[in-house]
């Protein structure tokens, strides 16, 4: 057992990443490089009409404190967050108005990584969109205010690089460090639906179509 984890750590560190195309990291947990590749210009007009409806915004922690990651969502769930809590609501705070509806480009891309990755029936309602700046990063966390862990998550990545930070079932468990590039998604359902994740601190980079941006996907069933 000692090798096998040996061996998983060696294929994911930053050094010497694995650039085959579908990477089994944990039971139920799958890297799947440049799969969003083939429907990038129609990922890209469907993020810029998504936020011209629902700009990005820095929102307020339950603490008081304003998050460095940049985000707005859409689909028929949104994740918020303020002073009273974190949870998912149909519509956006800012707007008074419905989340933007999910882009078709958006729910295909996310069926079939999730299909990809074994899980056939996936069916996401909210889709978490997080513009990150260079220096900022998402601490370790669980997906856990869904109402539904029987279905995966499915995060895409676009943009500049970024190291995923993949954890166990408490906050204290080693973490697997994943370095994304632009294209790459991550899927993870089943026995590792709910492990702790995050992203480290991103290192100063440009993109040719996101500048110093990173774009990050997350597709979630919220309802």
């Amino acid at each position: 057992m000692k090798n096998n984890t040996k061996e998983t750590l060696s294929l994911f560190s930053e050094a010497k990443p694995d650039l085959s195309a579908k990477q089994q990291f944990a039971e139920g947990a799958f890297l799947l490089r440049e799969f969003a590749l083939p429907n990038e210009s129609a990922l890209l007009a469907a993020l810029r009409s998504v936020a011209a409806k629902a700009p990005f915004r820095q929102m307020i922690t339950p603490g008081g404190y304003r998050m460095s990651v940049a985000m707005t969502n859409c689909g028929p769930l949104g994740w918020i967050t303020d002073r009273t809590g974190y949870r998912y609501d149909s519509i956006d705070p800012e707007s008074g108005q419905p989340w933007p509806v999910m882009p078709e480009a958006f729910l295909t891309l996310a069926k079939s990584a999730s299909r990809e990755a074994g899980f056939p029936d996936f069916h996401p309602d909210a889709c978490l969109i997080n513009r990150y700046e260079p220096r900022t990063k998402l601490s370790l966390h669980q997906d856990k205010d869904e109402k539904n862990f029987s279905q995966p998550i499915v995060s895409v990545s676009l943009g500049i690089p970024a190291t995923f930070l993949f954890g166990g079932l408490r906050r204290t468990d080693k973490t697997v460090r994943i370095s994304l590039g632009h294209g790459d998604v991550v899927v993870w359902g089943g026995p590792s639906r709910l492990r702790y994740h995050g992203v480290a601190p991103l290192k100063d980079a440009t993109h040719p179509l996101f500048g110093s941006t990173r774009i990050n996907l997350t597709f979630r069933k919220a309802g």
